[in-house]
């Protein structure tokens, strides 16, 4: 509801990682720290690049760009139509307040891309006393991170300044990163008024490592340690800033307005296609947030809001390479295209008190999305690429929601959930086309969502249960035979389990666990003979859908002033290709994570990650004929300072 509500209120699944949470783990990566979310499974690529799967598959091109909606205090990374696969790496996790998981589609609140779950990194509040932070560590292949921190209040007035880096020099060939974020952030709390800025940004120059290539890969030690891709590269950069104010009226009601702006720049080398072509993209945006929020009598609440987006977008792809005498890929501009989008969105989001222990909420979304779309390469046909020529689209979505919440008793509460999601599609899915494909055939897609949950305290025990069906139509990708599918159907059933138990006092064991089903819900045949492991037969489990994760914690809480972390992290099989014929085993990891403050000044960390030196993969895929992997790092060890004053 873009406001602080106890979870047990709640008629659907949330779930919140705590700063604690967040300084022990002092993630490399942000997979590290979100996938102890029970039905998340972020797949890390190379560097910072990450692929993910919340309620889902592991989703790519804009599949994986358009399902999930990543958001930093409540503002989108990136504007819908223009989202990035990598996109968390845009957020300040390392510094965050919290981060926020829900799994399937979003509230009325939240639109396009919050379709199998939304990821919100909460910027961290002033604190309240003047405090000043600088963190340094380091680990292997020169792997350092540095932070500094001021943050502080005075009155009425609260401030926070934080800003770090991060340096890896790669553990493979020809691989590495500089990162830099930064995130400033102002308090008011006033009588009536509350206001809060936000200015944050980052930057990302990476060497880039590819796949390495041939079955089992990962395992050999040479392989995994090359980079058949040595020039490929990513650099990127973003910024936005948002100002949201929060005024109490004399009725007890509120007020929320919060316009914001956006910048996103990034070029990177396509090293996973034949053509190595470069790309370019970037967009602006302006937004308004805002809500009207009134409580009435009998515990019923109403809000009524609407959201405003104008986004100016570009995108790019030249190959330098000479024109390959298959596949055509041809030499030239691939694409050089301009995209106005306009976005608006009304909603209602209500709270109905029915009975002393049940609560009902309603809500809908209706979203207007427009993309004017200008060819700037002067159209046609270049090898196999087809420059779509200047086209307005206009999509119209309704999302309702319907959930129920009962308490069972002062301890444990039940519900039930419905949402729809709805999103307009990728703009690269309707303007970056081949040859062989339609321009004008993609919809927005569909997803359905049933839930049932329950949660509470028994015997010591935290626990959250919930149950999920849902049902995509309307999902569109490019099958290898380079025609559009944009009727594709899946299927989503699943079961996670979160458990949390504290033990003798200064010991607790945190549990998270799925086991969900993926499948497709439609038949789609080639004509490649050497593409067959391609084709698609309803009821197969969609590619890079593992029905197993897990994630199991033994903590040890030294004395008040420490804290040891025993990690254990499961990775169930999974298919490469859609017609299930090759698998990737799964893999189980182990970590150790250690934080010991020596004075109120100073605090120590230490963590070794694959503490058993596992030969796994972070990402298989099966693709031409050959399996190709990101494999994962062999055992690594990293020491860490926090000096405080």
């Amino acid at each position: 509801t873009r406001r602080e509500s106890p979870v047990r209120e709640l008629a659907g699944n949330t779930a919140r990682i705590d700063t604690d949470e967040i300084d022990l783990v002092r993630q490399d990566h942000v997979g590290e720290i979100v996938n102890r979310v029970a039905g998340v499974g972020l797949h890390r690529g190379n560097g910072q690049e990450h692929l993910t799967a919340i309620r889902s598959p592991v989703l790519t091109a804009g599949a994986g760009a358009g399902s999930f909606l990543f958001m930093e205090d409540g503002i989108p990374l990136r504007a819908a139509g223009f989202a990035n696969v990598n996109g968390l790496f845009e957020a300040n996790s390392e510094q965050a307040g919290g981060i926020e998981v829900v799994r399937g589609p979003g509230s009325a609140f939240y639109g396009s891309n919050a379709q199998h779950g939304l990821i919100n990194v909460l910027s961290r509040a002033p604190s309240d006393a003047v405090t000043h932070e600088a963190q340094g560590s380091a680990g292997p292949h020169d792997l350092f991170h540095t932070g500094l921190t001021s943050s502080g209040t005075f009155g009425r007035h609260g401030y926070r300044v934080g800003f770090n880096t991060a340096h890896d020099g790669g553990w493979r060939f020809a691989s590495g990163f500089d990162q830099q974020k930064s995130t400033l952030r102002y308090d008011y709390n006033g009588p009536k008024d509350d206001i809060r800025v936000v200015v944050s940004g980052q930057n990302l120059n990476q060497e880039t490592a590819g796949f390495v290539t041939g079955f089992k890969a990962y395992k050999d030690d040479v392989l995994k340690k090359g980079n058949p891709n040595p020039d490929a590269f990513r650099d990127a950069k973003s910024a936005r800033a948002s100002v949201r104010w929060d005024r109490t009226l004399e009725n007890g009601s509120q007020i929320s307005v919060t316009p914001y702006l956006r910048f996103t720049e990034m070029t990177f080398l396509m090293h996973f296609l034949p053509s190595q072509a470069v790309e370019k993209n970037g967009h602006r945006s302006a937004g308004f947030q805002s809500a009207y929020y009134r409580d009435l009598d009998g515990g019923h609440r109403i809000i009524l809001g609407t959201d405003l987006e104008y986004t100016s977008g570009y995108l790019s792809e030249v190959q330098s390479l000479p024109s390959l005498p298959f596949g055509g890929y041809d030499q030239g501009v691939h694409y050089n295209y301009e995209i106005d989008s306009w976005v608006v969105a009304p909603y209602f989001h209500t709270e109905w008190q029915v009975f002393p222990k049940t609560r009902v909420t309603l809500g809908l979304r209706y979203e207007h999305t427009r993309y004017d779309y200008n060819d700037l390469t002067g159209g046609g046909l270049l090898g196999k690429f087809q420059r779509v020529p200047d086209r307005v689209s206009v999509f119209n979505n309704f999302s309702p929601k319907f959930g129920v919440v009962h308490h069972l008793s002062d301890d444990h509460s039940a519900y039930f959930n419905y949402a729809r999601g709805r999103r307009a599609p990728q703009t690269t899915d309707l303007y970056r086309l081949e040859s062989n494909q339609i321009a004008g055939q993609v919809t927005s897609e569909t997803l359905d969502s049933i839930e049932l949950g329950i949660r509470g305290r028994v015997q010591g025990v935290t626990y959250d249960l919930a149950a999920y069906y849902m049902e995509k139509d309307n999902f569109f990708f490019r099958d290898v035979d380079g025609f559009n599918v944009p009727n594709g159907k899946t299927r989503h059933r699943g079961v996670e389990i979160s458990l949390y138990r504290p033990f003798l006092k200064v010991f607790d064991a945190t549990v998270a666990f799925t086991y969900a089903k993926h499948t497709y819900n439609f038949d789609n045949s080639v004509s490649s003979v050497s593409n067959s492991t391609e084709a698609i037969t309803d009821g197969d489990d969609v590619d890079t859908a593992p029905r197993t994760l897990g994630n199991a914690r033994l903590g040890w809480n030294l004395f008040g002033n420490g804290r040891m972390e025993l990690e254990w992290v499961h990775m169930g099989r999974y298919y490469l290709d859609a017609s299930n014929q090759h698998k990737y085993p799964g893999h189980e990891t182990v970590n150790f994570r250690a934080r010991w403050e020596l004075t109120r000044y100073v605090d120590i960390n230490a963590r070794i990650t694959n503490l058993l030196d596992t030969e796994y993969a972070e990402r298989a895929d099966f693709f031409r004929g050959t399996h190709r992997y990101f494999p994962g790092e062999e055992r690594a060890g990293h020491v860490a300072l926090t000096l405080r004053y």
